[in-house]
């Protein structure tokens, strides 16, 4: 029997509306759709992508990934959600993983891809609005201009200093763990929660946020 396709399909930031043609006609197409469960047991990228199209019939596969520091427990559990998804490939059925924002960014499908590839299956990447696009729509702000760089970084990661200190726009993702580190180094920068769902929150600047706005936040630093 044929081996089912991997496909990664990136639903956007949180807005429905902002799922692509190709992701829709690729998410038609497979029997069996499966997305990261949260420990509440929520899927948030299945209910965006469940507001754009009906699912009636559909497979759904929760994958669960540990939001840890823990090294071995998170590879171990990227190798469960293999199996589980290699079941439904060699049975011959296309499957559809959701990811939030673009599939190619910070996105759980790519450890899928580097377990799945090497054992001959077959995968395809079917990108998606990225976050931070949709940050800066919502602020009303460009990204770049002329030749300015752009930087996508993890708030949390090692660096940001000197990175902040770098010519361009500095993108600051995942930054709700980090308010007081960020409160120091970009106090004036605006923060953006939720980007597109219904709790999306909106703040002028980081000095202005929540401690804790949320884990989707994300900041955008502008050059001095």
């Amino acid at each position: 029997m044929k081996k089912g396709i991997l496909y990664g399909v990136g639903v956007g930031p949180g807005d429905p509306e902002l799922l692509t043609l190709k992701a829709l006609r690729v998410l038609e197409s497979c029997p069996v759709i499966c997305a990261p469960r949260t420990r509440d047991g929520r899927m948030l990228a299945l209910e965006i992508a469940g507001q754009a199209m009906d699912l009636t019939g559909k497979t759904l596969l929760p994958l669960d990934f540990p939001m840890g520091h823990d090294a071995a427990q998170r590879e171990e559990a990227h190798r469960r959600a293999a199996s589980l998804l290699e079941k439904e490939l060699l049975s011959g059925r296309d499957t559809a993983m959701l990811n939030l924002g673009d599939v190619s960014l910070y996105a759980t499908f790519t450890y899928m891809r580097e377990l799945l590839e090497p054992r001959g299956f077959e995968t395809v990447m079917v990108p998606g609005v990225p976050s931070f696009c949709a940050v800066a729509a919502r602020l009303g702000q460009s990204l770049t201009a002329g030749d300015e760089p752009l930087h996508i970084l993890p708030a949390g990661g090692p660096g940001l200093e000197e990175a902040l200190a770098l010519p361009g726009t500095k993108v600051l993702m995942k930054a709700g763990g980090q308010m007081p580190r960020l409160r120091a180094l970009a106090p004036a920068s605006p923060l953006v929660v939720d980007c597109g769902l219904p709790t999306e929150a909106v703040y002028e600047s980081l000095a202005a946020a929540p401690e804790k706005p949320g884990y989707f936040s994300t900041a955008l630093v502008k050059e001095g």
